[in-house]
This record gives C-alpha cells, structure tokens and sequence, in this order.
C-alpha cells in the first residue's frame, strides 16, 4: 500500500454503492462479498480508492444514512468478518477504502434514540435536541423542503419536539453532551481499528445548535472536529478525514485548517461545469474557480460531476437554478429539493463527446477526483423511482439476467431497462473490448492522470483567451516538486464547450505541446482549431 501521507492527493475515488455494485448471494442485495468478486473490474479501471456509502443496520428510509446501529453491518450486505476480509482483499490489490461515517443524526429506530423517547428521564434523554415547543432556532433553513415543514418533529409519547436537519425519521445527536462525542470518537476507532483508511464525513454544518444563528459552521462544531483529527493523528496517522459541506469554498478554509479536514468537497464547481457545457461558454467556470482561494499543500478538493444525491443548485442564483431546470430537468420528477435528480449521461443527451470533455476537466481540475458507479459506462436512471433512488439503481456489468448484478428474481431496485439506457445495450462486457468505449476512454483518463502527478499536486492558473468558447488553465508543479516527483511538470488543458468548430491563439510562453492522451504534438505559436467538445491535455516544455 501507498505509505505517502499525501496519497490522497494522486487519488482516484470510485464512489461505490455497496447494495448496488455485486450480489455474490442471490438475495436481490449487492453486499462485501460481491465487492470482492468485482476487485479486477476496479483495477482494470485504474482507481485506486473506494468510498463506500453507508452499510449499517438501517430501517433505509434515506437509503442507509439514518443509522440504526455504528457497530455493525447491515446483514444484506454481509457480516464484519465480510467486511475485514474485503479490506484485505483490496488493501493487497493496493486500493485504500473509505466509508461514510455518519455523525450529525442517527435513525429513529436506534436504540440510543427508543432510549431517549422512552421518558423525559432516560439517561439517554440528552443524547439527542429536545424541547417543549417548535419555536426554537426559527432562522435555520429546511434542508429537505420538498417533505419537511420544519426542523422539528413532535413526539406524542414525551409531549416534546426533537431536532432534526433532514428526515423526521433522523433525530440529531446532541453534542452538547460529551457522551455523545465520546460515543462518535469510539464510532470511528473501531472501523479505524478495522484497517478503514479514512471517512467521509456526513453533513459536518450542522452538528452544534446555538440560537440567533443559522446553525451552520459553528466555532463548537470545528471545536468538536479538531477532537476527530487528533484521534486520526495521534492514533491512525495516514488515514484521512473528508468533509461534507454544502458550502462556498471560502467558507470551507475553517474546516481545511492543519488540525481539521484534509479534503473537502467542492460544490459550486458541479453546476457550473453544467451550466458552461450547456451555454458553450467557459464564464460560469472562470468565475468560481477565481473564487475559489488557495488551500495549504496538505489540503485537497474532491471535485465530482455527479453522485447519489441529486445535482446541488443550492450555491446557484435563484434565476439560474431556473434556467438548470429548464435545460437540464424539464420533467418535474427529475427535480428534488434544489437540485436535479438524474445521472451524468442523461444530464448530458447521451453525448459521448460531452461526457469526455466534463471527465477530462475532472480528472485535471486541482484536487481528487471522484466517479460515481455505473458513470464510467453511461449508464441512466429512473426518474420514477422515489426520492434520489433512481440514480441509486443496479450496477449493468453484462446482458444476463438483472445486467448481471443478482440472480433474484427481484432486486432492491429494478434495473434500468428502457430504450436508450437500458441494461442490454448499456454495460460492461459491451463496452470492454472496444477501445472507443465510454468506459475505456474514462479509463485512459484516469491512467494518464495517474501518471502525472502535476494533476493532484500542481499549482493551478486560469487562462483566459479571446474566445470565450474555450476553457483553459495551466497545471505546474513547484520547483521542489519537479526534483521529487514523475510525469509532466507543466501541463496545458484547453478545452472546447461548444458544439461547434473553434479557433484560439493561446498566448502562452510556449511553442509546442504533447497531448498526453494521444501523443500528438500541437503547435502554439499559431492558432489552435479544436472539434466541437474536443479537449487537450497539452504536456509544455
């Protein structure tokens, strides 16, 4: 395994949906050992660490996120024996894993919760945020708006209101009380202990309520996440913490100080490489990456395009989250919340050329990248499946029965099985052969990213040519870093948004350049001409 403390910043992560990848036992549920059977798929991909979504005991009214037990796992996906031999398994490939770990609520239906609701004395009573009436914290937003009214729910048994961010059926913990950081300090030592190499840490906002805020981004709450860092550094130096913040990248530095977060999730970036695709116009990009400020050498973006929530306009104007859903999610079941629930390929007409062209700003934007499951091969979604389910469905792998996740006759969720997405003509064993396959091409990203370090580790620097149709930036690695580390040093990305035929003259310090991805030399003291959604990764000097 990769002993590096930086690894994560080389990085490619595989978002995978453990219920979704492999059933290896036929219950219509992917599970461990499933995992296991597909370890040479993720290898022929070329990732090199898994974030798992959750796979705890859970009644899954939000698909696992309201856990019923930190201790355990959910027997459809197998037993912690399952789990530890998985993480041999991988670990001996060289994959590293990673988990969500849940910390801001837990399940109504866990014990610590039957507890508390049982009498207004339970020792438990304090493990979660009661009181007498609904009128407390009334400048908290609703996060989930399309089913919730409020932030509280009352409890006919007590006679109180509990606290809750997102689903009634997911009460907060109260981590007012040092029990409860002490229980979630444990939480994450036994699956550190296992040999997990970190966490994505679930809804990190919220944990701490004071009232006259808006209960976000409280100093308690990064008083509570520095306890977590010094458990991983102190007792698990090398494992990593990954921050789950819905927030403007300036307002993410707290988290991604020395003592907090090593990597956080960029948010804003997602929508706009939408909204640029669609105009063929690189300003909606420009814009937020000039907003976004510099981050310390130890820190890392995750940078996404999709994954198993819907698409977040959250950090959108109000007239342009409108305008992404006239372009993007026409249909009212394709939206939720304040976002689009539908796949990458949907999202973008089935277009292979438009999927490449956002894979190959992915893969070379500054910080890690992640693939969504089933993205990697096109695959689509239903939007008649309830909540975000339909971009949560069964991994396609062949043409068999179930696209070769189950033998059940019936699944957790029915595959996709329409005209243009459907398992038949939509996976694996179709597309492995052929080189100009969704799959292989996302695949020769990945391994030329992998091969040049500048994409994790490299400074970053908008260029801005004439034509606006052409997004470009340079990728450089530090003077030190070049005595150090392999691959290019500098790298040239220029990329066309537009479905039409584009020229630009650079005007850069250089004369020539070698694609990476097909080992063709570009001339730069003259005017490059780029096909529609055609993309360069540009190797100078």
């Amino acid at each position: 395994m990769n002993q590096d403390p930086l690894w994560y910043k080389d990085a490619v992560f595989y978002e995978l949906n453990v219920r979704a990848f492999c059933d290896s036992d036929g219950d219509g549920h992917g599970d461990f050992r499933g995992m296991i059977q597909k370890l040479d798929y993720l290898l022929y991909l070329g990732v090199n660490c898994v974030w798992l979504l959750p796979f705890y005991p859970s009644p899954l009214r939000d698909d696992g996120y309201d856990v019923a037990d930190y201790y355990n796992i959910s027997p459809k996906f197998g037993t912690l024996d399952d789990f530890r031999e998985m993480l041999d398994v991988y670990h001996a490939a060289g994959i590293k894993v990673i988990s969500d770990l849940i910390v801001n609520h837990t399940s109504d239906q866990h014990s610590w919760f039957i507890e508390s609701r049982s009498s207004l004395d339970n020792p438990k009573r304090h493990w979660y945020v009661w009181s007498e009436n609904d009128q407390r914290y009334l400048q908290t937003r609703i996060i989930f708006i399309d089913t919730e009214a409020s932030n509280w729910a009352y409890d006919p048994h007590t006679g109180q209101y509990y606290w809750h961010r997102f689903y009634s059926e997911q009460p907060d913990l109260n981590f007012d009380n040092s029990e409860v950081q002490e229980e979630i300090l444990n939480v994450m030592r036994f699956w550190l202990d296992m040999g997990l190499d970190g966490f994505r840490v679930d809804a990190i906002p919220y944990l701490f309520e004071r009232e006259g805020t808006n209960n976000e981004n409280l100093a308690e709450t990064h008083q509570f996440l520095k306890r977590m860092r010094r458990v991983v550094d102190d007792e698990y130096p090398g494992r990593i913490l990954l921050a789950e913040a819905n927030q403007w990248p300036r307002d993410l530095l707290p988290y991604l100080e020395p003592d907090e977060f090593q990597m956080a999730f960029h948010f804003p970036i997602m929508p706009r490489l939408f909204m640029a695709l669609r105009k063929g116009n690189r300003q909606d990009v420009v814009d937020i990456m000039n907003d976004t400020p510099p981050i310390s050498p130890e820190n890392q973006w995750c940078m996404f395009l999709r994954n198993h929530d819907e698409l977040t306009l959250e950090m959108v104007t109000e007239e342009q989250r409108q305008w992404m859903w006239k372009e993007y999610a026409p249909d009212d079941r394709m939206r939720l919340n304040l976002g689009i629930r539908r796949r990458l390929a949907p999202l973008l007409d089935n277009d292979i050329r438009k999927i490449n062209l956002l894979n190959a700003l992915l893969f070379s934007l500054p910080g890690s990248p992640i693939v969504y499951y089933g993205d990697e091969i096109g695959m689509g979604d239903n939007i008649w499946l309830a909540d975000r389910n339909g971009v949560r469905t069964p991994m396609q792998w062949d043409e068999s029965k179930n696209a070769g996740f189950s033998g059940a006759d019936i699944t957790y969720e029915p595959v996709i099985n329409d005209n243009g997405y459907g398992y038949q003509k939509v996976n694996v064993a179709a597309q492995i052969d052929k080189p100009d396959s969704l799959l292989n091409m996302t695949r020769n990203l990945i391994k030329v990213r992998s091969a040049h370090p500048v994409f994790g580790r490299g400074g970053f620097t908008m260029l801005e040519p004439e034509n606006t149709a052409i997004l470009a930036y340079e990728r450089e690695l530090s003077e030190a870093a070049k005595m150090v580390v392999e691959g290019a040093a500098r790298v040239l990305v220029v990329a066309n948004m537009s479905g039409e035929e584009q020229k630009v003259t650079m005007g850069i310090d250089a004369v020539q350049g070698t694609d990476l991805l097909t080992g063709q030399t570009h001339h730069l003291n003259g005017p490059l001409i780029l096909n529609p959604y055609e993309y360069l990764w540009l190797k100078l000097g």
